[in-house]
């Protein structure tokens, strides 16, 4: 069969620019030597484009997750242009069509049941799409922001200013032009491309599946600490509009981090958090169905899978009592607000608090029955 044919442009730049970071900046390093304020360049580049990929590009562009001032959206489109992986538009729609379509091989852009390879870096070598979408109708919304579309209409320009600008400045300023435009600006790109290319390929490939596996995604704790917290992804593709993708406290997540300090100085809003009911509803699932597994090759299997199931439907019921009654006082909590006169606010909260102890409790135990089938 032959292949589609060659996209040009990106087989250029990374043609040019992965040999320059692999061999060139090596190279240099040995001839010239670099210091501290060329990798300082390189490394604040680097955490430049990640956030602004991670945090406006993907969370609130592409997901919505939140809502930011006019001020952020626009350090975050500068930024995103700076990580050059397309405009705004263009990302947030490929992004979108891989969610609606995760590892369909014709309709999902970077396929990751496609390969390593081609999830990482090939589909953007080759015209592989066939399901192309030129008017980006699946981003009407962002159509409706002056940043997205100043930036799309603008973005050769752009990224060339920025890329070329950025780097050469810092290298006058420095005394070492040749040095700063290897690191900060060739070495800074082609990290950044590869860190986001990550998500693309190995999240979807290497980790563990705690929420869903319905789809190829993976949690993996490693690549969190390389795409600033981006890589707890099987939670992502389980719950995309949430502004967070570690949701405990000691995972490592500073786009989240980032956004929540943002909200203090009301600079972001709206940030959308998933139920607490509907991500222990999904865990409870998958670890059902592990565990169902596990003990299915056991002697007296039955009996083992009926209490199994008993206690599963136990902690659903729950689950499903806490999620109700906390709908319940919210939208008192809501109409009280609203309309200004007064309910028992407070003896529904507290109903909702003795609700989610109880279902913590019941988690508990059937965290420990797990342990014990496995």
């Amino acid at each position: 069969m032959q292949k589609p044919k060659l996209i040009w442009l990106p087989v250029v730049v990374f043609g040019i620019t992965t040999p320059l970071a692999v061999i060139g900046v090596p190279v240099y390093a040995f001839l010239h030597g670099f210091d501290l304020w060329q990798v300082a360049a390189m490394v604040i580049g680097v955490a430049f484009c990640e956030i602004s990929i991670t945090a406006g590009y993907h969370r609130l562009w592409s997901h919505r997750a939140y809502d930011a001032h006019w001020l952020v959206r626009l350090f975050f489109a500068i930024g995103g242009t700076y990580a050059t992986q397309n405009s705004i538009l263009h990302w947030a729609s490929d992004h979108r069509r891989h969610h609606l379509h995760v590892d369909d091989n014709q309709r999902d852009p970077y396929s990751a049941k496609r390969g390593f390879w081609y999830a990482h870096i090939g589909w953007m070598l080759r015209d592989y799409d066939t399901h192309k979408d030129t008017a980006y109708k699946n981003c009407n919304d962002l159509k409706k922001d002056p940043i997205v579309m100043w930036q799309h209409r603008h973005y050769l320009p752009l990224v060339l200013g920025i890329n070329f600008g950025i780097p050469i400045i810092l290298g006058l300023l420095h005394g070492d032009l040749i040095g700063m435009i290897l690191l900060a600006g060739v070495a800074r790109l082609v990290i950044a491309h590869h860190f986001t290319f990550l998500i693309n390929s190995l999240a979807h490939i290497w980790g563990n599946q705690p929420y869903s596996d319905k789809n190829t995604s993976r949690d993996n704790g490693f690549l969190a600490l390389l795409t600033m917290g981006e890589g707890y992804h099987n939670y992502h593709h389980s719950f995309q509009r949430d502004y967070r993708n570690g949701i405990r406290w000691w995972q490592f997540d500073p786009t989240k981090w980032l956004i929540r300090a943002l909200s203090w100085c009301r600079l972001t809003e709206n940030l959308y958090r998933t139920p607490v009911e509907r991500i222990e509803s999904a865990r409870a699932q998958m670890l059902l169905n592990t565990t169902a597994k596990k003990i299915a090759r056991l002697p007296h299997s039955d009996v083992l899978m009926l209490r199994l199931h008993d206690e599963y439907d136990v902690l659903m019921n729950k689950v499903n009592e806490f999620s109700k009654a906390k709908k319940q006082w919210m939208a008192v909590r809501k109409a009280s607000m609203m309309e200004g006169y007064g309910h028992d606010v407070q003896a529904l909260k507290l109903k909702v608090e003795l609700l989610k102890q109880s279902f913590q409790e019941q988690k508990k135990q059937w965290l420990l029955l797990n342990a014990r089938l496995a």
